[in-house]
């Protein structure tokens, strides 16, 4: 069990990439907060994991952008299992997308209050207790849109290329101390965020739902879509002591669409 007494926190947990990351740390022996502002998503999850795994999990409603209901969030967890959370998965996060002319103060500030200042305030109440103990993993899901732009997510790309600045100053801080900081970089994943693009996609341009899955499709050099369980498998590596030596990394997971 790679993650036997070890206590993970995942935010945006209550589908898609944060419930298979969830599943693949329980199933590692890892217990679990499984934490998002949908509450009925993430009791769901925390049972299911329950009922397979046999381990803890807590569910938590979470805004990440709100400091406050994070300082609560980790005050719970604290009371809960006596300690700090051993490993931390900043998954929390929104796309949109708008032409930059298009782009209102709200839909900006949305985006960085919740994929970047979110993973903040998140890392800077984990580390404190990492830092105590001399050990730590913190797994920041960012996205190959952190690494390049394209047309029409000026917002969602500055708030992932923010992420990634961020990972690798806090890796470079806390790099002797036992506690990796890394990211993962997905491209186009099977969940409902994916799901939102293509619906997007026939809306704006006429296109069949298969015509806009194909077009996303060819995005990867692979012709496919990536499924959570992939981006799980990388977190997972990262989150064990077999991921030791891979800190301040931004990892695509994309099939290949993305080659740096």
């Amino acid at each position: 069990m790679k993650l036997a007494n070890k206590i993970a926190l995942i935010t945006g947990g209550g589908r898609g990439i944060g419930r298979a990351i969830a599943f693949a740390f329980a199933r590692e022996g890892a217990k679990l907060v499984v934490a998002a502002r949908t509450t009925e998503q993430v009791e769901k999850v925390a049972e299911e994991i329950k009922a397979e795994c046999d381990v803890e999990a807590l569910p938590a409603s979470c805004d990440v952008s709100d400091r406050e209901a994070v300082e609560r969030l980790f005050q719970i967890l604290g009371k809960e299992f006596g300690r700090g959370v051993d490993i931390l998965v900043n998954n929390a996060g929104i796309a949109e997308s708008a032409p930059l002319v298009k782009t209102d103060d709200e839909l900006w500030n949305r985006h960085l209050a919740i994929n970047l200042t979110g993973t903040f305030y998140c890392t800077r109440a984990a580390l404190p207790a990492m830092l105590e103990r001399g050990w730590g993993r913190i797994i920041n899901v960012a996205s190959i849109a952190g690494k390049t732009g394209a047309p029409y997510i000026a917002a969602y790309s500055a708030s992932k290329h923010g992420v990634l600045g961020l990972t690798r100053s806090v890796a470079l801080e806390v790099a002797t101390k036992g506690i990796t900081v890394n990211a993962i970089c997905p491209g186009y994943v099977e969940t409902d965020m994916t799901t939102r693009a293509i619906e997007s996609i026939t809306a704006k341009t006429g296109k069949s739902e298969a015509e806009a899955i194909a077009a996303i499709s060819r995005m990867s050099a692979q012709n496919r879509l990536i499924t959570p369980e992939e981006i799980a498998s990388v977190a997972l590596l990262l989150a064990s002591e077999d991921g030791r030596g891979i800190t301040g990394q931004a990892i695509n997971v994309d099939g290949g669409s993305l080659l740096f």
